[in-house]
Protein backbone atom coordinates (compact mmCIF):
# COMPACT_ATOMS: atom_id res chain seq x y z
CA UNK A 1 0.00 0.00 0.00
CA UNK A 2 1.10 3.34 -0.76
CA UNK A 3 1.36 6.57 1.04
CA UNK A 4 -1.99 8.02 -0.68
CA UNK A 5 -3.96 4.81 -0.43
CA UNK A 6 -2.63 4.57 3.07
CA UNK A 7 -3.49 8.25 3.31
CA UNK A 8 -6.84 7.60 1.66
CA UNK A 9 -8.13 4.88 4.23
CA UNK A 10 -7.35 7.06 7.39
CA UNK A 11 -9.44 9.57 6.29
CA UNK A 12 -12.40 7.37 4.91
CA UNK A 13 -12.34 5.94 8.52
CA UNK A 14 -11.81 8.89 10.52
CA UNK A 15 -15.42 10.13 8.13
CA UNK A 16 -16.75 7.05 8.89
CA UNK A 17 -16.32 7.35 12.86
CA UNK A 18 -17.03 10.51 13.27
CA UNK A 19 -21.11 12.10 13.91
CA UNK A 20 -22.45 13.51 11.04
CA UNK A 21 -23.13 17.29 11.02
CA UNK A 22 -26.68 16.94 11.53
CA UNK A 23 -25.94 15.05 15.06
CA UNK A 24 -23.76 18.69 15.23
CA UNK A 25 -25.97 20.83 14.83
CA UNK A 26 -28.83 19.14 17.07
CA UNK A 27 -26.50 18.75 19.81
CA UNK A 28 -25.57 22.51 19.65
CA UNK A 29 -29.36 23.38 18.99
CA UNK A 30 -30.11 21.49 22.13
CA UNK A 31 -26.82 23.31 24.07
CA UNK A 32 -28.11 27.05 22.52
CA UNK A 33 -31.68 26.35 24.14
CA UNK A 34 -29.79 26.23 27.69
CA UNK A 35 -27.34 28.39 27.25
CA UNK A 36 -27.00 30.92 24.72
CA UNK A 37 -23.21 31.61 24.47
CA UNK A 38 -22.16 34.05 21.25
CA UNK A 39 -19.42 31.20 20.69
CA UNK A 40 -21.65 28.04 20.69
CA UNK A 41 -24.11 30.38 18.57
CA UNK A 42 -21.56 30.82 15.68
CA UNK A 43 -20.49 26.90 15.81
CA UNK A 44 -24.32 26.26 15.66
CA UNK A 45 -25.00 28.18 12.42
CA UNK A 46 -21.77 26.85 11.03
CA UNK A 47 -22.64 23.36 11.46
CA UNK A 48 -26.54 24.57 10.03
CA UNK A 49 -24.89 26.11 7.14
CA UNK A 50 -26.67 23.83 3.98
CA UNK A 51 -22.97 23.58 2.46
CA UNK A 52 -21.42 22.06 5.61
CA UNK A 53 -24.56 19.46 6.01
CA UNK A 54 -23.93 19.00 1.62
CA UNK A 55 -20.33 18.54 2.50
CA UNK A 56 -20.75 15.91 5.00
CA UNK A 57 -22.97 14.17 3.42
CA UNK A 58 -20.97 13.80 0.36
CA UNK A 59 -17.86 12.32 2.05
CA UNK A 60 -19.61 9.94 3.95
CA UNK A 61 -20.62 8.85 0.50
CA UNK A 62 -17.90 9.03 -0.83
CA UNK A 63 -16.22 6.68 2.13
CA UNK A 64 -19.31 4.42 1.64
CA UNK A 65 -18.92 3.80 -2.16
CA UNK A 66 -15.15 2.93 -1.93
CA UNK A 67 -15.61 0.68 0.86
CA UNK A 68 -18.08 -1.19 -1.85
CA UNK A 69 -16.19 -0.87 -4.30
CA UNK A 70 -13.33 -2.26 -2.43
CA UNK A 71 -15.65 -5.43 -1.14
CA UNK A 72 -16.53 -6.23 -4.09
CA UNK A 73 -13.38 -6.28 -5.90
CA UNK A 74 -12.13 -8.71 -2.68
CA UNK A 75 -15.57 -11.12 -3.56
CA UNK A 76 -14.63 -11.26 -6.93
CA UNK A 77 -11.02 -11.82 -6.73
CA UNK A 78 -12.12 -14.99 -4.65
CA UNK A 79 -14.73 -16.12 -6.67
CA UNK A 80 -11.58 -15.81 -10.14
CA UNK A 81 -9.24 -17.77 -7.18
CA UNK A 82 -12.14 -20.39 -6.67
Amino acid sequence: MDEAEASGKVWREQVRRRVTAEQDRDALARLIEYDADPFEVELYELAADPRTLVIDRAQRRNAGQHERHVRRLSQRGRRAAS
